[in-house]
């Protein structure tokens, strides 16, 4: 190998380098810039399969690969945010999606003027002073796509510079002889490539670099497209092993899907070929392969739409039931199973997954705080017993939702949601303290019971109105983390006035009655200690209030 050859190696794998880091430095700034704009793609998916397919497609053109898409998609299935019969239309969606990615790179076949690579050096340049010189992280974003753009086409041409000296060599044109007469070794060896890297964008714009260069021919090019569409399943696969089965199913699903669809072009293309094999050696260049790419990901999906719940049917014939889904009653391995790091790949996805189980927290404390009331005013011994263990439970959220909320932190959010996800861990913090004043109150409870102690009527009477109001500022405070309605701000505001009020008036009544002998000293104390105790809950409540006011504010 002469010191050229080496020269060429290198500048092919810094091609390579900076081709892959321009397409995540692109889709990281798409990402960051449609925000809270992803979320509503989530709630778009329904039951309606076209609109799951419409969705797939978007995402895969955001993240710019349909491995990462099926890797987020086992990861929502894991996390219960939809089932399978959802997931099976963004799967569809997610190879159509991988075609913009093709499209992107064949722009330099479509005319000198067009070439990304010739307007690629002043877009980088832009997007550089963007990044350096501009306080706007909404310019920013637009920086971060131009540098991304610009280096994924920079490095397109640092590969096919590398490729150009070669490709005359003997050692192209047998090899694409080979993978073109054996449509087994060509799928095979586009799966493999594809699994290595894992993304079949990338795998795609690499074939079509060579194909630039007039390297590779029809055929070969066929079979190897259609197997980067099986390699690109290996992620999912892969991070499917420690999902449950739901998830398992929903990669094995993506594996049939493509298994198929290259099986059926396959046969399609082998007979093809036969009779035309004049066509199976001529030259392909970068637009044949994304109009084939395209083609193929589009009719593969109208194909087997129809036999989309015979997919979901078969895969539960492929994963068999195991124990470890009947037995999923632990409350916080549940969670821990809800909380999945696959989601990490659309970050807007992943902060939406993090608000439900904050607000899953919130009302489960909300119920706690139900029962806390019960044990005080019905000496109910369950309510105690229940508290007890849900303050358990409690404490599992918030240190289980405080490491996935830091983790969200540091991928790549914009402004807002990076406010969302700092009021987020504020409030998981508040709502522990919720959690540890329901613990104090069935405490006083149980201290209540043992010593036979009586609350007289009118005791009882303000407590129940003390208790009532602190639920209701604390159950508005939870809705308007949900809904971030101003209706249910005011009247948490309201309701926190009302409980500081209450408070002052209830324990000056409390004092007239131990003044006039209607309760004994040790009632008293216990009347002021669940006063106290109520008092803090609605103040915990008015925080979580005022970070929803703050994110209302910030808008």
């Amino acid at each position: 190998m002469s010191m050229n050859d080496v020269k060429m190696l290198f500048q092919f794998v810094g091609g390579l380098g900076m081709f892959l880091y321009g397409m995540n430095a692109m889709a990281d700034g798409l990402q960051k810039s449609a925000g809270n704009r992803m979320k509503s793609l989530l709630k778009a998916l329904t039951s309606n399969k076209y609109l799951a397919i419409l969705v797939g497609t978007l995402i895969t053109a955001i993240i710019q690969s349909s491995s990462a898409t099926t890797v987020m998609v086992v990861g929502f299935v894991n996390a219960g945010l939809f089932d399978l019969t959802q997931a099976v239309g963004v799967i569809m969606g997610a190879n159509i999606g991988t075609t913009v990615t093709a499209w992107l790179v064949s722009m330099n076949e479509w005319g000198e003027i067009l070439k990304p690579e010739f307007y690629a050096p002043v877009l980088i340049g832009i997007g550089a002073f963007i990044l350096l010189f501009s306080k706007d992280n909404k310019k920013k974003q637009i920086g971060e796509i131009l540098v991304g753009f610009s280096l994924l086409f920079i490095g397109l041409s640092f590969m096919s510079g590398s490729i150009k000296p070669y490709r005359d060599a003997e050692i192209f044109s047998k090899a694409f002889s080979v993978f073109g007469s054996n449509p087994i070794l060509g799928i095979l060896t586009g799966a493999i490539i594809t699994a290595i890297i894992q993304s079949s964008s990338a795998s795609v714009g690499i074939l079509q670099t060579l194909a630039m260069n007039g390297v590779v021919n029809w055929s070969a090019a066929i079979f190897i497209t259609l197997g980067q569409n099986i390699g690109t399943c290996v992620t999912a696969l892969i991070s499917s092993a420690g999902a449950h089965r739901t998830a398992k199913r929903a990669a094995i699903i993506h594996l049939m899907f493509n298994v198929l669809g290259a099986a059926v072009f396959g046969v399609i293309g082998f007979i093809a070929f036969t009779i035309f094999p004049d066509l199976a050696g001529k030259k392909i260049n970068s637009v044949e392969i994304s109009v084939f790419h395209t083609i193929f990901n589009i009719s593969n999906t109208l194909m087997l739409l129809p036999f989309a719940n015979g997919l979901v049917k078969l895969s539960g014939v492929i994963v068999k039931n195991g124990e470890e889904e009947q037995n999923q009653e632990n409350a916080l391995e549940e969670l821990k199973d809800r909380l999945d790091e696959r989601i990490f790949e659309t970050p807007s996805f992943a902060v939406e997954r993090a608000v439900q189980e904050v607000l899953n927290m919130g009302f489960y404390t909300l119920d706690n705080l139900k029962k806390a009331k019960s044990a005080i005013l019905d000496n109910n011994a369950d309510a105690i017993a229940d508290v007890l263990k849900g303050e358990v439970v409690i404490n599992g959220y918030e240190k289980q939702l405080t490491e996935y909320l830091v983790k969200i932190n540091n991928l790549s959010l914009n402004d807002s949601q990076h406010m969302l996800v700092k009021n987020l861990l504020y409030s998981i913090s508040d709502i522990e303290r919720v959690g540890d004043h329901c613990e104090n109150l069935v405490e006083l409870a149980q201290t209540y019971i043992e010593n036979n102690n009586v609350f007289s009527d009118e005791a009882k009477h303000d407590l129940e109105d003390m208790f009532n109001k602190a639920i209701d500022s604390y159950e508005s405070s939870m809705k308007a983390r949900e809904t971030g309605k101003k209706e249910f701000i005011e009247k948490e505001l309201e309701c926190e006035a009302t409980v500081d009020r209450l408070e002052k008036i209830y324990r000056a009544r409390h004092v007239e009655r131990l003044g006039k002998s209607l309760c004994t000293s040790q009632t008293g104390v216990l009347f002021t200690d669940v006063l106290s105790n109520l008092e803090r809950v609605s103040d915990h409540a008015e925080n979580i209030t005022q970070y929803v006011q703050e994110e209302n504010d910030n808008e």
